[in-house]
């Protein structure tokens, strides 16, 4: 048992062990009881904690400041996402005799919050199936807002807008993804991304910068599982081609992957041109088209240091 000892009336009772009674008691928070580290014995049980109830979404909130109990606050949404939702019953203590729900939402969320939510949601998952990290997610939940509450695109499927945002969003944060990317994440078509990402940027007067062929090699070739070499000559190839005005016309994902199909054949690591495709996005004979431009002067084209296993007389002609 514990003993209390009351030095004077206005003193608050002191809990202590009865076998030692100089200890410090150690209090575990999570089963609420005080134990003498001394022996074990547990002198209190039911200890109430009267410490606010403070919670941190510390990967979520760039303020150190904690916050009360509850959901963390979305600054997207027009109510702060102050608001608590009670969810439907399925119990019978959660309906009265006539079958009427006893709980229901004083306040239900607006048809706008409503719509950005599940958008947000649909971004969110669309970003983990690619890998996105989390400042693109964020970055695309603003553009969306933004456009959702200019009414500019009225008509369009929310779902549209949302991947055209995530578009915009990884070319203005430098990881650029291609349309075909987007579309195997997504449920829409390449044509309605590509008119919403027309729109978007029209409505919002913004704009992106130019993706180069640099932007995807290293990507595309992590992927094939290409070495060092063979990416860093891949990337030379690309970017002297381009110099040189060999590709004119050309899009830089084709050019790319022509440029990895060219140094990987002159290595080692020999890979086809449907495997280059398939990671890359592109048709055979788009690559086939840009290897045949790029070709006549492969000589010029590989960085000086490069080890060949075939000669670039011996690389396929096409």
């Amino acid at each position: 048992m514990a003993s209390t000892s009351r030095p004077d009336v206005l003193a608050l009772p002191r809990v202590q062990c009865p076998n030692h009674p100089d200890a410090c008691l150690v209090e575990d928070y999570r089963a609420g009881d005080m134990i003498c580290p001394e022996c074990g014995l547990v002198v209190g049980d039911r200890v109430i904690d009267v410490g606010s109830e403070w919670r941190t979404f510390s990967n979520e909130k760039a303020l150190k400041d904690p916050s009360r109990v509850g959901d963390a606050q979305n600054p997207l949404l027009n109510g702060g996402d102050l608001t608590t939702m009670i969810s439907k019953g399925t119990g019978a203590a959660s309906f009265d005799e006539f079958g009427n729900s006893k709980y229901q939402n004083r306040r239900t969320m607006s048809s706008s919050d409503r719509a950005m939510l599940n958008a947000f949601k649909e971004i969110s998952t669309m970003a983990d199936r690619i890998n996105l990290p989390r400042n693109i997610v964020d970055r695309t939940n603003n553009l969306f807002k933004q456009v959702y509450e200019q009414k500019s695109l009225k008509g369009r499927a929310n779902d549209a807008i949302a991947s055209a945002c995530l578009y915009i969003a990884c070319r203005q944060e430098g990881v650029p993804r291609t349309f075909k990317e987007i579309c195997a994440v997504s449920r829409i078509s390449k044509k309605e991304i590509g008119r919403c990402f027309k729109l978007i940027l029209k409505a919002l007067e913004t704009s992106v910068d130019l993706i180069t062929t640099g932007d995807f090699m290293s990507r595309f070739c992590s992927n094939l599982g290409l070495p060092k070499q063979v990416q860093m000559a891949a990337t030379f190839i690309a970017r002297k081609a381009v110099e040189l005005d060999l590709v004119p016309g050309r899009s830089p994902i084709s050019v790319a992957a022509a440029a990895i199909y060219m140094a990987s054949q002159a290595s080692a690591e020999k890979k086809t041109q449907k495997e280059i495709g398939d990671i890359a996005g592109v048709a055979d004979v788009t690559i086939r088209q840009s290897y045949r431009l790029i070709y006549p002067r492969a000589a010029e084209l590989f960085p000086p240091d490069f080890k060949f296993d075939t000669p670039v007389d011996k690389l396929p002609q096409l």
